[in-house]
């Protein structure tokens, strides 16, 4: 597949490093379309890929496009949009999404897409920042198993785990329980860790108490040392990110139909955090969030 080219649409946190690591480890031409800011774009730039302005023409000019944007609601406008995917989407283009979506918008778009001859993947990410720019990220891979077959070459440019799941769709289920349990577990931390802040709990007993016994955890390990020392770099996820991994969450379980009481705690406390202005902060900051609105500090935010 050396001359496979290739097209990137949303080269943010995640996007940035899976692109890199396509572009300087294989032999594909690389074309690239950011979401929100230049400077992921400029560098991909600067090492040997083309930019595009159009969502249309890197489908025109693809023989895969990725997708890896903040969710549903992005991918939908970048495919039906003015001089979106679909205008340009051919026979013999794959397109595959990284995003962490709706596994529903994600059927409907893959029918649309068939129409036009495109076949579609879902393949959302799994690891950090950290591991994108490594090559080392993991990925769960939903659809036509030929196709991913076909397509293992490129995905293992970026990813050292690849897991096929099944069917179109399957590849966002599993991310969307995944992401639950993560954030999810997060949320249980920060509140533990407010609660202690508002007893007067010294920090580096609790962390010692706690990464001793059962209830350590990586996340834990993760979001401790901003409680600790102000890092907030082990853990590069948004809390609007997580807030809207949280709403699909709930809609997916309330679609099964399925229970979600914890599941609805954990949207509720994103919510409150993203309404007041920290949607932009990365998750190991929600221990200090949650003191605050509970009249307690743990630093400044």
């Amino acid at each position: 597949m050396s001359k496979t080219r290739i097209g990137y649409i949303g080269v943010g946190l995640m996007g940035h490093g899976a692109a890199k690591n396509i572009l300087e480890k294989g032999a594909h031409p690389l074309t690239v379309m950011g979401h929100r800011n230049r400077q992921p774009v400029d560098d991909l730039v600067r090492r040997g890929a083309s930019e595009s302005k159009s969502a249309a023409a890197m489908a025109r000019e693809s023989d895969i496009l990725f997708f890896c944007l903040p969710s549903s609601v992005e991918v939908e406008a970048t495919v039906y949009g003015k001089d979106g995917v679909l205008e340009g989407a051919h026979a013999g283009l794959v397109v595959v999404d990284s995003t962490t979506a709706d596994p529903n918008s994600t059927r409907k778009i893959a029918a649309d897409l068939k129409t036009k001859g495109t076949a579609m993947l879902d393949a959302p990410l799994g690891r950090s920042p950290k591991e994108a720019e490594a090559g080392t990220l993991s990925t769960y891979v939903g659809g036509d198993p030929a196709t991913v077959a076909a397509l293992r070459p490129v995905m293992e440019l970026y990813a050292d785990t690849i897991v096929e799941v099944g069917p179109l769709g399957s590849g966002h289920t599993l991310k969307l329980l995944n992401n639950f349990i993560s954030i999810g577990t997060c949320a249980i931390i920060s509140e533990a860790v407010a609660t202690a802040a508002k007893l007067g709990v010294d920090m580096r007993k609790f962390y010692d108490v706690v990464s001793a016994g059962g209830a350590n955890s990586k996340m834990f390990q993760m979001v401790m040392p901003w409680v600790l020392e102000g890092d907030d770099s082990n853990l590069k996820g948004p809390l609007r990110i997580a807030g809207k991994d949280m709403r699909f969450y709930t809609k997916l379980a309330e679609q099964a139909p399925a229970a979600a009481f914890i599941a609805q705690a954990v949207n509720q406390t994103l919510h409150l955090c993203n309404v007041r202005g920290h949607g932009d902060r990365f998750l190991p900051v929600l221990p200090g969030i949650l003191a605050e609105l509970n009249g307690a500090k743990i630093r400044d935010l």
